[in-house]
């Protein structure tokens, strides 16, 4: 069997995110089948400037064909655009001017997909809202998986979408939540299952190691990622400092993680930027929770570390994925204002019970849904059901006419008026 992972940046060092999921997803395959990982030339997810070159390499012993950008974002051109479909009535054709204003625009890539279909059995796109996944997905449904990492943002409602979750031949989900909002927003029937990602979690952990390389003495609550407002870390913060002053001798908090944001000068907030994995995962044990305060989430792969570690979550309850993920492990509590913020890191003290409860719960539940051989085998069970079932058709585009006509609604109120909360 030949694989391909269709993703719109690759690279050994880009650590989080959609991008981190696709390449623990080729490696793991490439155990079974042969695997290639189609991808642009691009490293930052901001402007998609080609910074790699294009060609073929291996990483961890996967071949990887990298393809131009054919041009950087226009950050005030996509502004605009966005605004257009996510706030007015718009057209068909203004959604595909907001798709190729978002880019990565790689023409190259979707022409090799296309002229290359006979080369593998399935293509695995990797987020649905991006140029490439789009493009990919239409040129070759007939083998076309989606791993959609969608979130509940205005993007989910725009209506060139659906169509390509209902054509595409699988959709391996994140979560329960992320499934149901998909289910809602396109009508899918066709063939899916949650499955989520593993990760490369260490035999052993050494918190002291941690400890002693930081100076870290205190107890602490760790918040891991990009430091930027679309993660709420500002509301963190905010949270953090009125906490602070409440308990003078509660939790500290430590950042890791690029920051595009100034850090609060606190005598308890301390920032260590970017760390290697070894560290990271030093860090998730010697802490005493795991603070998410992103809305935004399809999953979070940082989360199931967590709990793989025994290190109970602190999650934003306004992020449905998180919520129920909180729920169905009884592993982590969830927050909504921040009473409820102060209340549950007072509860997850070194000095209380609660964090060790949830810390091994979060452990089985990680161990039963999330380890590697349980993920492998959903990929490898999906591959053999669609030997057995046939594709579904293509869906084409409006005519020239009906794709200019402004028919469509804002899809932030496909959104508003879609289901929300978690699913248990």
């Amino acid at each position: 069997m030949k694989l391909a992972v269709v993703v719109q940046r690759y690279a050994a060092d880009i650590n989080g995110g959609a991008e981190l999921h696709a390449r623990y997803i080729a490696e793991r395959l490439s155990r079974h089948a042969t695997v290639e990982v189609l991808t642009t030339c691009a490293r930052d997810y901001v402007t998609w400037k080609n910074e790699l070159p294009a060609g073929e390499e291996t990483i961890n012993r996967v071949r990887v064909r990298r393809f131009p950008v054919v041009r950087p974002r226009d950050p005030h051109h996509f502004g605009t655009m966005s605004r257009r479909v996510f706030e007015r009535r718009h057209s068909i054709a203004d959604e595909l001017k907001w798709l190729d204003a978002e880019g990565p625009t790689a023409p190259a890539l979707v022409r090799y997909v296309r002229e290359h279909e006979g080369d593998y059995d399935y293509l695995l796109f990797f987020s649905y809202r991006y140029h490439h996944a789009w493009h990919g997905c239409r040129a070759v449904p007939g083998k076309a998986i989606l791993v959609p990492t969608a979130e509940r943002d205005p993007a989910i409602g725009l209506a060139i979408f659906p169509p390509v979750f209902r054509m595409v031949r699988a959709i391996m989900y994140n979560s329960h939540e992320e499934r149901a909002l998909i289910e809602h927003v396109s009508g899918r029937q066709g063939p899916g299952v949650i499955v989520g990602v593993g990760s490369a979690i260490p035999e052993r952990t050494h918190p002291n190691r941690f400890r002693k390389k930081f100076r870290i003495r205190r107890p602490f609550a760790l918040y891991i990622g990009r430091i930027d407002e679309n993660k709420g870390v500002p509301e963190l913060f905010s949270y953090f400092q009125r906490y602070a002053a409440m308990h003078p001798q509660g939790l500290d908090l430590v950042l890791i993680g690029s920051s595009v944001l100034p850090i609060p000068k606190h005598p308890r907030i301390r920032h260590l930027g970017f760390l290697p994995d070894e560290d990271k995962f030093d860090a998730l044990a010697a802490a005493d929770v795991l603070i998410m305060p992103s809305r935004y989430e399809s999953l979070s792969m940082v989360a199931l570390e967590a709990w793989a570690l025994g290190r109970p979550v602190l999650a934003n309850g306004h992020c449905d994925v998180l919520r129920g993920q909180c729920i169905r492990s009884n592993a982590g509590l969830y927050y909504e204002n921040f009473d409820e913020f102060a209340e549950a890191l007072y509860m997850l003290e070194a000095s209380g019970p609660v964090g060790g409860i949830l810390g091994r719960n979060g452990r089985e539940f990680y161990r039963r849904h999330y380890s590697w051989p349980v993920i492998e085998r959903k990929y490898l069970d999906m591959f053999e059901r669609l030997r057995r079932e046939p594709a579904a058709p293509i869906e084409p585009l409006p005519g020239f006419f009906a794709r200019r006509a402004r028919t469509q609604p804002p899809a932030a109120e496909i959104v508003a008026a879609a289901p929300a909360g978690a699913v248990v």
